[in-house]
């Protein structure tokens, strides 16, 4: 594969932060949560957790993704929409629609990513906006609803996972380092 512009890079980085940040919460976290708290009003934009997981289907995968990957802007889809009722199927189509970001930005080219990136809102207006700072807005997104969750645990009591990007790069880093180190 030829080699990422940084851009690009950087880009990747983000996608597999997405995909790692994600995973922890809702697999060693979300997941332990009594139904109770899970639909709990804790005070959220989306007032539960539930809600919020919901609003991230809504925005990542029916609107963003679909932006980027179709080039298409669905009309009609409320952001407190609450399109999946089953959490574990919440938690599922979540995982895929992170881990398909990493596949579209592979794809990209730096021209591409240069230029401008035109959709309708979900209110039905024409908008062009730079398209790397419109792609990074997708994860800078999901970082905010993602902490409000881990906040949202915190004050109820639940242990809640460190998210910051430089862990998953320490991690990534001693993986690395471990590989690189001669079998005995």
């Amino acid at each position: 594969m030829a080699a990422l512009n940084p851009l690009q890079n950087h880009f990747r980085t983000l996608a597999r932060y997405h995909v790692w940040a994600t995973r922890r919460l809702l697999v060693a976290h979300v997941a332990l949560l009594s139904e109770s708290d899970y639909r709990r009003d804790c005070g959220l934009f989306f007032h539960s957790i539930h809600g919020t997981l919901n609003h991230l289907l809504v925005a990542e995968g029916a609107l963003w993704f679909s932006r980027f990957a179709r080039g298409v802007s669905p009309a009609g889809i409320a952001l407190d929409a609450e399109i999946e009722t089953d959490r574990v199927r919440v938690a599922e189509r979540l995982l895929a629609t992170t881990q398909a970001w990493g596949p579209l930005i592979d794809g990209l080219t730096g021209d591409r990513q240069l230029g401008s990136f035109h959709y309708t809102t979900s209110k039905g207006v024409p908008t062009t906006l730079p398209y790397a700072a419109t792609l990074a807005h997708v994860f800078n997104h999901a970082t905010h609803h993602r902490g409000q969750i881990t906040a949202a645990l915190t004050m109820m009591g639940h242990d809640c996972p460190e998210l910051d990007l430089v862990y998953m790069l320490q991690a990534e880093r001693r993986q690395q380092e471990q590989q690189e180190q001669p079998k005995q």
